[in-house]
C-alpha cells in the first residue's frame, strides 16, 4: 500500500481538516539524533551517537553537490530501517525532496520487481546495494528494453564494492545517459568518504572522488600517502558527521581505540583503499580481512571482481588460512542453482583470477559452500568464516542473519 502526507498528517487533524499545531524541538548543533550499530562484522557491534547537526550538513553536502538532488527529484534508495542508508536518505527532506520507500521482497513476485517503481513513481535518483545491481544482472534482467526509465537521471550504489561488470550492466541495459555514482563510506559517519562527482567522467570500477572537505588518501604500513596501489584509509581533517562517541564509553577509550589507534590523531577507517594516479578510488575491502600469503597483502574485493564476473558463481568469500607457516587463501563460492564445481569449473576461475588480477591472488583452495554468512545488513561476514576455519569462536553470531549456514564452514576446516 501506499502512504501520502495526509495518512501521516492524520492523527493530527482537528476540526474542518485543519492540522493542529505541531509543536518543534530547537536542540543545539550536537543534540544527539540516533544510534546507529555497526554491522557486527567485525565483532560486537558499535553503539554509535551521531549528533543531529552533524548528519544534516554532511548529507546536505551529498545530496546536493555529489548527488545532485534536489527539490524536484524523486529519490528511492532500498534499504531496511536498520543500515545507516535509511537515515541518509530522510535528511533529502531538507533539500524538498520527495522520498520513495519500499517494504518487502526486492526479487518477489519477479527481479524486476524495484525496477517497475522507477516508471510507475517517476523516480529520478534510484539509490540501491552493489549486490542488488550484481544479481540484477545475473538474473538476466534488461530494464532498456522493458521498462520506462525516462525519469532516472541517477544511480547510487553502496554496501561493498562495485564490480566492473556491474558498471557496463548499467550503462548498457539501463541507460547510457545516467550518472553511476558508487559511494563508499560508513555508519561509523553516516555518511560517505568517497563518492560521486557529477561534473567528472565515470570511470569503470572505479569511485569518482573524495567527498568535499575531507582530506582522504591511502596510506601505507609506514603511514607514508600513496597511489596507485591499496593501503589504509584515512582522513586527515575533521567533519561534522564525526560521532559523539559509544554509548555506554564514558571515558572515550573505545571511541580512540576503534578509529585513533593505528595513526595517533588521523582517523583509521579500517577500509582498504586504493587512490588511482588519475583521482578515482577503489576499495579493495576491509583492511582487517586483508589476505596475506608469502607476505602480499592482498585486497578480498580483488579477488571477488574476479569471481563474480562468471555466471555459474552467484557470489563468493575469500579468507586467509593460516598454513604450513604461511598464509594460503580459500576461495568458497555459492554456485548458481544446478551448477556443480568440477575440475573445469575451477580452471576457469583460477584462469579468470590469474589473467584479471595476479597468480598471487589465484586460490590455493576452492569450495562450494551452500551460504554465505551475512550480517543483518547484507554485509560478508569474511571474520566469521575466517575464525571458524580456524576452530576459533565467531564473537557476535547475533549479527548474523544466517548464522546457521556456519555449520558447513566448521564441518569443512575438521575435512581440511
Amino acid at each position: 500500500p501506499a502512504f501520502g502526507m495526509e495518512q501521516w498528517l492524520a492523527p493530527h487533524m482537528g476540526e474542518n481538516d485543519a492540522v493542529e499545531e505541531i509543536l518543534y524541538h530547537l536542540g543545539s548543533f550536537d543534540q544527539p539524533l540516533v544510534i546507529l550499530f555497526s554491522s557486527g562484522t567485525t565483532g560486537k557491534p558499535k553503539c554509535i551517537i551521531h549528533r543531529a547537526g552533524g548528519l544534516l550538513l554532511q548529507h546536505l553536502k551529498e545530496h546536493a553537490l555529489h548527488c545532485d538532488i534536489g527539490e524536484n527529484d524523486r529519490l528511492f534508495y532500498f534499504s531496511t530501517c536498520g543500515w545507516m542508508m535509511w537515515n541518509w536518505q530522510i535528511s533529502a527532506l531538507a533539500l524538498g525532496t520527495t522520498l520513495l520507500t519500499y517494504d518487502g521482497n526486492p526479487f518477489y513476485p519477479d527481479p524486476s520487481r524495484l525496477i517497475d517503481l522507477i516508471g510507475k513513481e517517476q523516480i529520478s535518483v534510484f539509490g540501491t546495494s552493489a549486490k542488488y545491481i550484481d544479481a540484477l544482472n545475473k538474473f538476466g534482467v534488461k530494464p532498456k528494453a522493458s521498462h520506462d526509465l525516462k525519469s532516472l537521471k541517477s544511480i547510487l550504489s553502496t554496501g561493498s564494492p562495485l564490480l566492473a561488470p556491474s558498471f557496463d550492466f548499467i550503462y548498457d541495459d539501463f541507460k547510457s545517459d545516467l550518472h553511476l555514482a558508487s559511494i563508499s563510506g560508513g555508519t561509523d559517519i553516516c555518511a560517505c568518504f568517497v563518492g560521486g562527482v557529477p561534473i567528472l567522467p565515470v570511470r569503470r570500477g572505479e569511485i569518482q572522488g573524495a567527498m568535499l572537505g575531507l582530506d582522504v588518501m591511502a596510506l601505507d604500513e609506514s603511514a607514508n600517502p600513496i597511489k596507485g596501489e591499496a593501503g589504509e584509509l584515512v582522513c586527515k581533517t575533521a567533519f561534522p558527521s564525526m560521532p559523539l562517541g559509544f554509548w555506554g564509553d564514558e571515558d572515550g577509550s573505545r571511541y580512540q581505540k576503534a578509529y585513533y589507534s593505528q595513526i595517533d590523531g588521523v582517523w583509521c577507517q579500517g577500509d582498504f583503499l586504493e587512490e588511482r594516479v588519475e583521482g578515482g578510488f577503489i576499495i579493495h575491502g576491509r583492511s582487517d580481512t586483508v589476505l596475506n600469503p608469502g607476505g602480499v597483502r592482498i585486497g578480498t574485493a580483488e579477488i571477488y571482481r574476479q569471481v563474480e564476473a562468471i555466471d555459474e558463481v552467484m557470489e563468493a568469500v575469500a579468507v586467509g588460512q593460516d598454513f604450513e607457516g604461511d598464509q594460503r587463501i580459500v576461495l568458497f563460492v555459492r554456485l548458481a542453482e544446478g551448477v556443480v564445481l568440477d575440475d573445469n569449473l575451477q580452471k576457469t576461475i583460477r584462469k579468470k583470477i590469474r589473467l584479471g588480477a595476479t597468480p598471487r591472488h589465484v586460490p590455493a583452495i576452492i569450495a562450494a559452500v551452500p551460504d554465505i554468512p551475512r550480517t543483518r545488513s547484507g554485509k560478508i561476514s569474511e571474520i566469521a568464516v575466517r575464525d571458524i576455519i580456524h576452530g576459533r569462536k565467531v564473537k557476535n553470531t547475533t549479527a548474523l542473519a544466517n548464522a546457521e549456514c556456519l555449520n558447513f564452514y566448521a564441518d569443512w576446516s575438521l575435512r581440511s
